[in-house]
């Protein structure tokens, strides 16, 4: 059964969503709703000109940092200087990237301008964060996302030079103290880095 939100700053239990983890529409993207919904384990996920969907899937596709997995071009990568990470530099340019990047099997994005300024007002608040990745000063991969306590809510990420993306997620990885990335759905490359399923429960304990 999927819940219908109303000005009410509360969501419905997230073990009543629906086996694809759709659990309520409507709502808003103010920053008390979203991040009531990041630590209840929940997010949004909507297209253009579609209601807002928030989803809590009965597994996460999780990553713990110690066990990302760093192939031999990578390590090539990491240690050629090539490029430089930051943290927290250019937010808006960032997720205005992730919203422009071509994905495979998607047409449009579901980082609509909507989203972006709500998760702006995030970062403004400084809950919401992003990786840098520059090539000769020119920005050309990164991600973005939410902490909740000492989990990384991953929301997206772009590349314009090949392994960027990569790069900003193994550099989150070994130079923050958190203790859990939160990839939300399955991806192979993530797998490929040492993404698994973990259970609803379990990742709320990390949640708390």
């Amino acid at each position: 059964m999927v819940y219908r939100l109303t000005k009410e700053l509360v969501f419905p239990d997230p073990s009543l969503a629906d086996e694809d983890g759709l659990l309520a529409v409507g709502g808003d993207l103010s920053p008390q709703r979203l991040m009531l919904a990041y630590q209840n384990g929940i997010f949004p996920w909507f297209g253009e000109g579609s209601p807002i969907f928030w989803y809590s899937p009965k597994e996460r596709f999780v990553l713990y940092p110690a066990d990302v997995k760093i192939s031999k071009s990578m390590r090539q990568v990491l240690n050629s200087n090539r490029f430089k990470i930051t943290l927290n530099k250019v937010f808006k340019e960032v997720i205005m990237a992730c919203a422009d990047a071509k994905r495979e099997g998607q047409d449009g994005t579901w980082i609509t301008p909507e989203m972006q300024e709500a998760y702006f007002k995030l970062y403004q608040m400084g809950y919401a964060h992003s990786v840098e990745v520059w090539e000769n000063e020119v920005l050309v991969g990164g991600l973005y996302g939410v902490f909740v306590n000492k989990v990384f809510c991953g929301e997206s990420m772009f590349s314009k030079k090949s392994n960027t993306s990569k790069l900003a997620l193994i550099w989150l990885c070994k130079n923050t103290n958190i203790d859990l990335i939160d990839c939300q759905v399955h991806s192979s490359h993530l797998e490929r880095m040492g993404a698994k399923l973990m259970d609803r429960r379990s990742f709320f304990e990390y949640l708390k």
